[in-house]
């Protein structure tokens, strides 16, 4: 009987020590959006950080061949413009909210899924949600 109990309780904390570890883990990733995060081709660099309740993003780095394609797209201080605006969290590690893109001068409806501590997945629609658009970022 004495056995059958300790099972019982053993069975118990480690259902409370699954849940903790889930839930250290959804803290943990909502944390590790912050930061700053480099485009799939290496030209553009943006730091994430809490706009409110809300997740935004400004460009802290940008090559030449960026400042140059923002410019013929009306945009011609790149460096310091919001590209992530009011993005909010809808799930852990997943958030709604629109994308500037500087190249094509408008703002997108755009999902941001965080798929490791050290990688983002940004969509973005035009059109309507016809025409989308993803990317791989990873966190410098």
């Amino acid at each position: 009987m004495h056995l059958g109990r300790l099972r019982a309780r053993g069975l118990a904390w480690g259902a409370m020590g699954f849940i903790a570890t889930g839930l250290g883990a959804q803290v943990a990733r909502a944390e590790t959006i912050h930061g700053t995060w480099e485009n799939p081709t290496g030209d553009v660099r943006v730091v994430t950080q809490p706009c409110g309740e809300n997740l935004c993003g400004k460009v802290s780095w940008a090559s030449d061949l960026a400042k140059k394609d923002a410019a013929a797209g009306g945009t011609p201080n790149l460096v310091g413009t919001s590209l992530l605006r009011d993005y909010r969290l809808t799930k852990p590690g997943h958030w709604k909210g629109n994308v500037f893109v500087p190249d094509l001068g408008g703002t997108y409806y755009s999902t941001i899924k965080q798929l490791d501590a050290g990688r983002i997945k940004i969509s973005g629609c035009i059109l309507g949600g016809l025409l989308c658009k993803s990317q791989i970022w990873k966190k410098v």
